[in-house]
């Protein structure tokens, strides 16, 4: 392991600590603990929250982290996602196997078993599986939008193993803060392609990546945002014009002003005003394309 991602994954769990401490699981929520969806109970478990007073199937939203593809796990994300249940979802937390242990493409094959697992197991967790929605932040929100491509873009699917469900595509997805494109010749970029890809980030691996370049009239609706203090803002701008170039319909938000500093990620700090609208905002999204 790199410098880079030892300083990475301090530099994060610090800050996360900061940012989590004194929460607890809200008494409304009911929770479902390191259910294992795959073979290893490491890397590959999840979580199911539902609020406690629903009664027979909810929507779905399935939670891809962020930590450039280096850090993070459903640990981190749980009162995230837990504030997201409460507002009328069954919510689907869970750990995907990091860089540089584990090389592209293993999480996006994690992210596929989730997928399945979700499906194979509506009926014990009160899934609604004709309305399954997606979020993901930062790295997260990239491999949600690579995935969402695997799921409409058969020329793109060609290029993995594994298979997604059978007709399955996220109803909609929620992609927040997220970046959309790797390229060499970034100090931020090249070394996490360096950890992740296989052969550090050639073109071809780049190309791998690029969510903008495999968008098609058959991805679903997306609702992304950004905010002020956002070190990716300029990727929305370039999602939005690849979702508009092909029709896919979208709603783009932005987060803070002059008077209100924020930071990458801040929907994840619950306790923020701010975190408390956009995830409204991306709830109520889904919620309008509920069948």
């Amino acid at each position: 392991m790199s410098e880079f991602t030892t300083t990475i994954r301090r530099m994060f769990s610090e800050g996360d600590d900061r940012r989590d401490a004194g929460l607890t699981t809200p008494d409304d929520i009911i929770r479902y603990d390191d259910i294992v969806y795959g073979t290893d109970p490491r890397w590959q478990s999840l979580d199911v929250y539902r609020p406690k007073a629903a009664v027979g199937k909810l929507p779905v939203i399935v939670s891809v982290h962020g930590g450039g593809w280096v850090y993070g796990d459903k640990e981190r994300y749980q009162y995230y996602c837990m504030d997201l249940a409460q507002r009328g979802f069954a919510v689907v937390n869970y750990t995907y196997r990091l860089a540089p242990e584990h090389l592209f493409p293993a999480p996006m094959e994690d992210t596929n078993t989730v997928f399945h697992w979700v499906l194979n197991n509506a009926e014990e967790y009160g899934f609604d599986t004709g309305s399954i929605f997606a979020v993901g932040d930062s790295a997260g929100a990239n491999m949600l939008g690579l995935y969402t491509a695997v799921c409409t873009n058969a020329e793109y699917a060609a290029k993995y193993d594994f298979i997604p469900p059978e007709n399955f595509v996220p109803k909609a997805i929620g992609l927040t803060c997220g970046t959309y494109s790797m390229k060499k010749g970034d100090k931020q970029n090249d070394p996490l392609l360096a950890e992740f890809m296989p052969n550090g980030g050639t073109e071809d691996e780049q190309a791998m990546l690029d969510v903008l370049s495999v968008i098609n009239e058959r991805f679903p609706p997306v609702f992304f945002m950004t905010c002020t203090g956002d070190f990716l803002q300029e990727e929305a701008l370039k999602l939005a014009a690849a979702l508009q170039k092909h029709s896919v319909p979208h709603v783009y938000r932005f987060y803070g002003d002059a008077q209100t500093g924020l930071g990458h990620v801040f929907h994840v700090n619950i306790r923020l005003p701010e975190a408390k609208r956009c995830n409204d905002d991306t709830c109520n999204f889904f919620r309008s394309l509920c069948r």
